[in-house]
């Protein structure tokens, strides 16, 4: 496939990406040997804290290119929720959820899926204790907010995983509503 990218820089290792050790040693022990195209170029701009819109075929890492870029911004000492990850499925949110902890697995890092066909309950106590990635659908993300479960105010990272589709699949207002929920400086 092509990628168009007005990013030129290249990065062919994750050794050279300036990466903290804790997940260089997740991302090994997840069997990532070599950043794929999308890696290679997205996960720097990412970390600098540009706004990235990524396009990639299904199986190219793009998953993880998000997910190594929002662990190397995150702080691990910070209990409150860092990084919002808005996802079109309930399976697709639970999927990321994994690899965020699998890639984060020697860091730490706490994350949970605010997904339909979960107690609503279990969401609020779980949000209320601290977790610093939230990722989930758009419905349930935006209930939580509306709750004040979910604090927004040090979300630092919005990603739309699967943007268009969610698009298309009428989450369009939920997205938008989230969106004004979010700091004015938030990278997406």
């Amino acid at each position: 496939g092509i990628i168009e990218s007005n990013w030129t820089e290249l990065v062919d290792e994750f050794d050279q990406m300036n990466l903290r050790e804790p997940l260089l040693r997740g991302i090994y022990g997840f069997g990532f040997e070599r950043p794929s195209a999308i890696q290679q170029r997205a996960i720097k701009p990412c970390i600098l804290g540009h706004d990235v819109i990524a396009q990639a075929q299904s199986g190219t890492g793009k998953t993880a290119t998000f997910t190594i870029s929002i662990l190397q911004r995150i702080d691990v000492n910070f209990k409150d929720c860092q990084a919002l990850i808005l996802a079109p499925t309930r399976e697709l949110a639970q999927q990321i959820q994994k690899v965020v902890l699998a890639l984060g697995d020697y860091m730490s890092v706490t994350c949970h899926a605010c997904i339909g066909g979960n107690k609503v309950q279990d969401d609020i106590k779980r949000l209320e204790s601290g977790v610093q990635v939230v990722v989930g659908t758009p419905g349930r993300v935006y209930d939580m907010l509306q709750r004040r479960a979910l604090q927004s105010k040090n979300i630092k990272m919005l990603v739309l995983d699967e943007a268009d589709e969610m698009l298309k699949e009428g989450f369009k207002e939920q997205i938008y509503n989230i969106f004004m929920l979010m700091p004015e400086n938030i990278q997406v």
